[in-house]
């Protein structure tokens, strides 16, 4: 047997950064759904939380899975699900793009604390900035 920890943070924004998820209700219908969907699927997903125009996922990967796979589940079927369940009134759909970016273990409650509290840290920070903040602390190129 092996075994295997990679946790990853995943960030994903809704299509144009709408805020479609702007009820407290929806988003937790939503990340109760991703829990329920991931969980089904034999995806380690370790909490997941977000804000209206976006999504918070830490994850720890299986042997036979890799980010892009787990991500494209996750969004196609979780938009599917909101479409399909009339959630928001227009059509659904998360963007295309997303951060993925790994986790030592020794971080993993941060994060995870981090993702848990997005209600309140968005009441200060938008994700525009949130974003801008993740491209700098991860050295992404825009």
């Amino acid at each position: 047997m092996s075994f295997i920890k990679i946790f990853i943070h995943l960030v994903f924004s809704t299509k144009n950064r709408a805020p479609f998820l702007n009820t407290f209700d929806i988003r937790i219908k939503v990340w109760k759904h991703i829990k329920e969907y991931t969980t089904e699927k034999g995806i380690f997903l370790d909490v997941v939380n977000g804000y209206s125009d976006h999504c918070h996922c830490l994850i720890s990967l299986g042997s036979d899975q890799n980010i892009e796979k787990i991500t494209q589940l996750i969004k196609g079927e979780s938009s599917h699900w909101i479409n399909k369940n009339k959630l928001t009134k227009d059509k659904f759909s998360w963007q295309d793009e997303y951060f993925a970016v790994s986790i030592s273990e020794s971080m993993v409650d941060q994060v995870r604390n981090y993702i848990k509290n997005q209600e309140r840290h968005h009441q200060k920070k938008s994700f525009i900035e949130e974003y801008k903040e993740f491209i700098e602390k991860y050295n992404f190129k825009e």
